[in-house]
């Protein structure tokens, strides 16, 4: 009996989690077509943080490579791996901004699974959580010791010019606001959320940006490895996320994200418009009515479609849905279209400035239409 006594103290002494109950650290890891790597990374985050009390919160957004299957079936091996699925949502920040809300333990750290983040950094970064020396600990490529050098010449270029940009448009003083490996105290996390992106994939430039220089922060250096399996996620709309991200953040978030994405397609729709107008005038022979109707459909089909594929991405509508949703994208558009006129004659008739018009008219059809597409065409579910 004192044999099965002293066994049972050694086993509790090698797992902090069951003395203490509750986990230090959660290790949140935002998923998508990663089934090839959790697996891997459980048992490299298993190895750099022996004598942590630890809990790893893989935030899937519905892989149809099955990732979420792999979580669970590592979940029911040890209860410190949790996976949270999501349906019908995406994106990376809403992701982090989930997983670290529904995470237990006073200190969060966030990681990509593609296994370029240095598992072996995260010991180090609590442990200046802990003693009080920083509330946000940065993985840095760009200080001395760590480096990028995996990168090829375009994503180094965009790291490079993304972090110039944030650095002199919105005042960030670290060296890497672009990494995504990072450490934050949880309570501070909270007291910020709420003002937090959940489109995006630049958790850390949100999160650093809205504390205004509040939080205590410390970046440590760590090699940026090669991923091994899969794809990466980076593309085209990266870039149009970071500028939507810093427009906002410039202006101290009088505007959300997706408000200005949606702008920026709105203002795609116009040069759409007018080359159908054109189109249809110099080539078609067309009457101006029924040119004008054509490049107004045109717009609108457009601006759904690029709104739906970017803006809306998280809840992008599919199959049958795209056509209901077209439609109703037509009849919000187009009394968008009469609250533009109306605001703008209005004004017109008080202060005959025809730009001023024009212009809050146009300001007017914007948010109406945003507004109202929120509320009847991607409308949650």
């Amino acid at each position: 009996m004192n044999e099965a006594i002293r066994l049972g103290s050694e086993t509790a002494s090698q797992n902090p989690q069951q003395t203490k109950g509750l986990p230090e650290l959660s290790i949140v890891v935002p998923t998508f077509n990663e089934r090839d790597n959790v697996a891997r990374l459980y048992r490299k985050l298993e190895a750099a943080l022996t004598g942590i009390a630890w809990e790893v919160v893989f935030v899937d957004d519905n892989s149809p490579d099955g990732t979420w299957n792999v979580v669970r079936e590592l979940a029911r091996q040890d209860n410190r791996v949790r996976c949270i699925r999501r349906i019908g949502r995406r994106g990376l920040s809403g992701a982090c901004i989930e997983g670290i809300l529904a995470s237990s333990a006073a200190y969060a750290a966030v990681m990509d699974a593609d296994l370029q983040h240095d598992e072996t950094q995260l010991p180090k970064m609590l442990s200046l959580l802990q003693g009080g020396q920083a509330e946000l600990v940065v993985g840095s490529r760009y200080i001395e010791g760590g480096s990028a050098d995996s990168f090829d010449r375009q994503r180094a270029g965009f790291s490079a010019l993304a972090t110039s940009i944030a650095r002199r448009v919105l005042g960030v003083a670290i060296a890497d606001p672009m990494s995504g490996f990072f450490m934050i105290r949880r309570d501070r996390f909270e007291q910020l959320a709420p003002k937090l992106s959940t489109q995006g994939f630049k958790i850390l430039l949100d999160i650093v940006a809205t504390a205004h220089g509040e939080l205590k922060t410390v970046e440590v250096p760590f090699t940026f490895g090669t991923r091994l399996h899969g794809e990466s996620k980076l593309d085209s709309m990266v870039a149009l996320d970071f500028l939507g991200l810093v427009l906002a953040k410039f202006s101290n978030d009088t505007v959300s994200l997706r408000f200005l994405l949606f702008a920026m397609v709105g203002g795609t729709g116009l040069f759409v418009h007018l080359a159908t107008l054109f189109v249809a005038l110099a080539w078609l022979g067309w009457s101006f009515p029924e040119a004008q109707t054509a490049g107004a459909f045109v717009a609108m089909t457009s601006n759904f479609i690029l709104n739906n594929f970017l803006t809306y991405r998280d809840h992008r509508l599919k199959g049958v849905a795209i056509l209901r949703g077209l439609f109703a994208f037509y009849l919000v558009c187009s009394v968008g279209l009469f609250a533009n006129v109306g605001v703008a004659f209005s004004l017109y008739d008080q202060e005959p400035i025809w730009w001023l018009a024009g212009a809050a008219g146009a300001l007017m059809g914007v948010v109406w239409n945003y507004a109202m597409s929120g509320l009847f065409v991607w409308r949650k579910r």
